[in-house]
């Protein structure tokens, strides 16, 4: 799966910083509200990144703790936001490049 969005390329040029995680490709504002929201029911403790947008690093870190296997990242991801196949896969996809890049 290739992609050459813009929102695809902003992410996978630049240092993850403390980007929202709708700056992601395939996530927008309603899956990042659910994500959101999910990593509230999850007991993490409502800081800064959490009442406002959370972070694509926490997003990231789902993806290292999934061993970068785009299967189990996408039926994660579609299990709990509601994501489609094609949203989680462009998301998988473009954490894995940003990997490539940077780490």
């Amino acid at each position: 799966m290739s992609t050459s969005t813009q929102k695809h390329r902003d992410f996978v040029g630049e240092p993850m910083g403390d980007k929202p995680v709708t700056s992601l490709s395939g996530i927008g504002g309603i899956l990042g509200e659910k994500l959101r929201h999910q990593s509230l029911r999850q007991g993490e403790t409502p800081g800064p990144f959490l009442t406002r947008d959370l972070l694509a690093y926490v997003v990231l870190g789902q993806f290292l703790l999934l061993k970068k296997d785009p299967e189990m990242f996408t039926e994660w991801l579609r299990d709990t936001s509601g994501a489609n196949s094609r949203q989680a896969g462009l998301c998988s996809q473009c954490l894995r490049e940003w990997c490539d890049a940077f780490l």
